[in-house]
């Protein structure tokens, strides 16, 4: 039997949004919360906002500008409205105390044993599907940290070989490299020793050796018993997001808006407004805007629950409108010709050269933020599966370690031979928002006002076509 001090106290509540943050809240003893309206928008809006916003250029990109934009908009208001349904969930249960649930206890309310599991394994999708995505990014900053410093320190002027802009503001295209990945392949301008420079370059590869050095350092991490310190962290999420948007302004307003619009043809410098591969941003977005795992607890801690719909709303349009700002100004200041807009990455951060001093500093913030934040996932995952199966959440020291081994294993396979964050985003992002933001919230809603004798033909079809959203959602991922 695990000693008392392995398990969470009981006031240590920690919730997640997978690609946001995550950390400790206090639990509500006598029933209501301390926070004000204002706090409770900004924990929302600091949950939810992720590194999912370094995908939303790309989704822009294959969506259509246009269109892109109003999928944004849509699948806000869509999401905001499943969350609300969630937030309502337990004021449709009678006869039963249901102020210490969460959305997962409601869904074993309604569905029992199936509810119950079914929401541990896309809870299990949506938390190992983050912690894959942090791995593939804290490769990618590591990298392209390690290789600023080593060129800063022995004075090396690397060009990599992939197209780009020429001038102080340097943009570039990696997809357009082809064969040459702008990994490690480069030109080399230096009175530096050729032969360390290519051994380094050998031994510090973003592919094949750097997601293998993070293993020494997260593995260890992942398996101390509590991961309260790291809760102490949180605030870097806050500033890594307003960092992002001070350098997408300043980087904007040196490369000036280049934009054409061309409804439905494609031309060398630009994409057209609609396109077919629309769902990939969806699938982006569902994850985006998902909260809903941990909506009820965030808002129980607000001091005015009467406010409680009003503040959540205003946190997602906050959310929208930061999303917005950032993939409409990167898709929008994208230099165009002479690259074209086909060349956006998956990660935005990846058009701007290793030695962009700006990107640098903000690879460095994200860096150190998700790893903080990754052994709270991993701490999660561990509670949430182990303690379903063997009714503690460190029953010990192997079973532990096996776990984490597998969810890092997952992690580093990605990277090495599928570090594409916008694919991996919108797979897993529609697979676990199938269930808790699409499906269950509709089906409790529709089975509630079944029992109380009040559905409408209208909330019916509503809400049916909700479910259907959900599941073509999921379906296009694998078709596009």
């Amino acid at each position: 039997i695990a000693p008392d001090h392995v398990l969470p106290a009981p006031d240590e509540i920690y919730v997640y949004s997978p690609l946001g943050t995550a950390f400790k809240v206090d639990s509500c003893t006598d029933g209501y919360g301390k926070n004000s309206s204002l706090v409770t928008i900004f924990m929302i809006w600091n949950t939810m906002m992720g590194t999912s916003i370094l995908s939303i250029p790309w989704g822009i990109k294959q969506a259509g500008f246009t269109s892109g934009i109003i999928l944004i908009l849509l699948m806000g208001i869509l999401t905001l409205y499943c969350c609300y349904r969630v937030v309502k969930s337990r004021q449709m249960i009678s006869l039963t105390d249901t102020s210490n649930w969460e959305f997962p206890d409601v869904c074993k309310y309604y569905f029992g044993s199936f509810g119950q599991w079914s929401s541990l394994l896309f809870s299990m999708v949506s938390l190992v599907g983050a912690m894959v995505v942090y791995w593939v990014l804290m490769s990618n900053f590591l990298f392209n940290t390690g290789k600023f410093i080593y060129n800063f320190v022995h004075d090396i002027n690397v060009t990599d070989i992939v197209p780009g802009t020429n001038g102080s503001n340097k943009v570039i295209c990696p997809s357009a490299a082809g064969d040459y990945s702008p990994q490690n392949r480069s030109v080399m301008f230096s009175s530096g020793n050729r032969t360390g420079f290519e051994l380094f370059e050998e031994w510090w590869d973003k592919s094949q050796t750097v997601p293998f050095y993070l293993i020494a350092v997260l593995l260890p991490l992942l398996n101390l018993k509590s991961p309260s310190f790291f809760a102490k962290f949180n605030v870097l999420g806050t500033v890594s997001v307003v960092y992002l948007v001070f350098l997408v302004t300043v980087k904007a307003a040196h490369l000036g808006i280049h934009l054409e619009f061309n409804w439905f043809t494609e031309n060398e410098f630009f994409v057209p407004e609609f396109r077919i591969l629309f769902p990939q941003l969806t699938g982006v977005l569902t994850l985006a805007f998902f909260i809903h795992n941990c909506v009820i607890t965030l808002l129980q801690n607000n001091s005015n629950q009467e406010n409680n719909v009003r503040d959540l709303s205003i946190a997602y349009f906050l959310v929208g409108l930061t999303y917005l700002y950032v993939g409409v100004i990167i898709f929008a200041s994208f230099p165009s010709p002479p690259l074209s807009k086909e060349c956006i990455e998956q990660n935005f951060l990846d058009n701007f050269p290793s030695d962009d001093i700006m990107s640098f500093v903000a690879r460095i913030f994200l860096l150190f933020q998700m790893m903080t934040v990754y052994p709270l996932l991993g701490y999660l995952a561990r509670v949430q599966l182990l303690r379903q199966f063997f009714g503690n959440a460190y029953p010990s020291l192997f079973h532990v370690l096996i776990l984490n081994l597998a969810i890092v294993g997952a992690g580093v396979a990605m990277a090495r031979f599928y570090p594409n964050i916008g694919g991996i985003i919108r797979y897993s992002g529609a697979t676990c928002g199938l269930a808790f933001v699409f499906v269950y919230p509709s089906l409790i809603y529709m089975i509630s006002l079944h029992r109380a004798g009040q559905l409408t033909w209208p909330a019916l079809i509503i809400h049916i076509f909700i479910i259907l959203l959900g599941l073509a959602n999921l379906i296009a991922q694998f078709l596009l």
